[in-house]
Formats: structure tokens, sequence, C-alpha cells
């Protein structure tokens, strides 16, 4: 597992799409935490490579009316995982991507700093797939051998450090599931 990312923070097992969308995380920053999300472009539909494109600054806002709302956002993550268990990787865990937005996390702000995020292509709605459960607890496990700091109750969803804000990875996530996972990845 230790072998799962380069020198620069690339997984070397995932397809790289870099996105612009990230900065450098302050100076002196710990890694301690992982932010596990939900997404589907449009809302409601998968594997239509959507994601992709926002991640990259590169919507077709004449696809779909919902595109034209959030075609001036500059998001990333650092992670994808599709309804296959596919993994694609879009900003180094060494750099600070544009996931969590204002957040706040035992106190601390910013969460964006000190965190990696992972998107599941899902919705509030539909149930995530085994392959992204396995995938993710995988994932998860990858990164905690990169970031000891990272302990297994330094997982959260979204709505965990933006409360009232956001409502994913959702109450269809079924965390028991995930973290039975983690144990054995």
């Amino acid at each position: 597992m230790r072998d799962s990312f380069d020198a620069a923070g690339w997984h070397r097992h995932a397809r790289q799409v870099p996105s612009p969308n990230y900065n450098a995380r302050p100076p002196g920053t710990e890694v301690d935490l992982i932010v596990i999300h939900a997404i589907s472009l449009p809302p409601g539909e998968f594997g239509k490579g959507y994601v992709e494109c926002f991640f990259r600054n590169e919507l077709p806002v004449a696809v779909h009316p919902y595109f034209r709302e959030i075609q001036e956002l500059q998001v990333s993550a650092h992670f994808l995982i599709d309804r296959r268990g596919r993994l694609t990787q879009f900003v180094s865990t060494e750099a600070r991507a544009w996931h969590a937005g204002q957040s706040l996390w035992e106190g601390r702000s910013n969460c964006n700093d000190f965190s990696i995020g992972i998107e599941l292509e899902g919705t509030e709605s539909d149930p995530f797939t085994r392959a992204q459960y396995l995938r993710c607890a995988r994932l998860c496990r990858q990164l905690q051998q990169r970031y000891p700091a990272i302990t297994d109750a330094r997982i959260v969803g979204h709505q965990d450090v933006a409360p009232g804000r956001k409502w994913d990875p959702g109450p269809q996530f079924r965390w028991e599931l995930f973290r039975s996972l983690l144990t054995h990845a």
C-alpha cells in the first residue's frame, strides 16, 4: 500500500485528470482529515463525464440548464469514484483542492487546508454501489498510510463539516458498511 502514491501525491493507479482548481496548503499544515462527498451532473444523472468537465472548468453550459447556474464556480476534489468504482484524481494530495467550501471541523475552519476530498458519484436518494464502497475504503486506507494523522474517526462526510449547508454523502451512505470495509481494506 505504501507504493500507492508517488512522491508528488499522485495515486499510481488512478486516472489522472488535473484540475486548475487548487492551490498550496498553508505552510506547515498536516493533512489529518478525509471528507467524503457525493456529486452527480446533471443532478441525478450518472456516467456522462460532466463532473470531470466541472472540475476542469469546461462544463458545456448549453447541454443542461443547471450547468448555467454553476458555470462560474471553481470547484475540485482530490478524487472521484464513479458508480463502477473507477478512481480519477484531479489534484495532488499534497495540494489544497477546493471541495469543502465554508467548513468547520473540531474548531478548525477552512477544512480544505488540512483535508483530502473524495467525491462519490451519487445523489441523496440513490444508494451507492458496492464497488464505490470497496474503492473508497481501499483509497482511505492508502491515504491513512500516507498521512498517519488520519484516523478512522477523521473520515467524515461533507454534512459533518458544513452542517445545514451540505447534505452529502447523505443518509443513504452506509457508514457501518464503509467502516467494516475500511477495517479489511
